[in-house]
């Protein structure tokens, strides 16, 4: 039985997020197996890109966001005790009547699930950074409006230069909320869960090794 006080414990991160989505596996290899973490060509390029992207978007408009101006803020750490979570989101755009989060990604496909989630859990963060501390942090230079509101957030994709904007809603927010639940338990339990069924993505994945012995 799983002890719900010590899951409730348990920090996680948005990446488990995007991760738990795209197969449960990866989580708990990070945090239930004694493992170094392998570091692939993939990740490592991913980095890179990114790097590279900040630096792109420091010299652009805002067109692509359908915005005509707005404080950018690039690597945001964030953190909420309320969720146990934090992340670090590439971008936010702050302006007037909103905060709106961007994650640059190094696909050639339009926006995933586990994606789409992972900016629901950045944008979760963004609110709580901004509203339950009850006074904003320093992530953000511009005056803010008490009520500011995260309603919707971006997805860049790096390779294509699309722009995807996804909605926030109530119900992607519960469901974020759930995933850490689901995670927590298992991570206590230390249960092992069901490979994903998509073997494509097994591919690139940097537990492979680990996963096929069990499997």
């Amino acid at each position: 039985m799983t002890d719900r006080p010590a899951a409730q414990g348990i920090e996680l991160t948005v990446t488990d997020v995007k991760q738990y989505i795209y197969c449960p596996r990866v989580v708990y290899f990070t945090y239930c197996m004694a493992l170094i973490r392998p570091t692939t060509t993939k990740m490592e390029l991913g980095k890179q890109s990114h790097a590279c992207e900040e630096g792109l978007q420091k010299r652009r408009t805002l067109v692509k966001y359908q915005l005509i101006k707005g404080e950018r803020r690039f690597n945001l750490r964030l953190r909420s005790e309320r969720l146990g979570l934090s992340g670090m989101l590439d971008m936010a755009i702050f302006t007037r009547r909103e905060a709106i989060p961007v994650e640059f990604k190094m696909s050639t496909k339009g926006p995933s699930l586990n994606h789409k989630y992972q900016l629901a859990a950045y944008a979760m963060l963004l609110e709580d950074e901004l509203f339950i501390r009850g006074k904003p942090r320093v992530i953000c230079q511009g005056s803010l409006k008490p009520r500011r509101y995260v309603r919707r957030g971006f997805i860049h994709y790096i390779p294509t230069r699309r722009v995807h904007e996804i909605e926030i809603t109530p119900n992607m927010r519960e469901y974020v909320k759930r995933i850490l639940t689901d995670i927590r338990e298992m991570v206590a339990s230390e249960s092992i869960p069901e490979a994903t069924r998509r073997k494509n993505r097994c591919r690139d994945c940097e537990f492979a090794r680990f996963c096929a012995d069990i499997t």
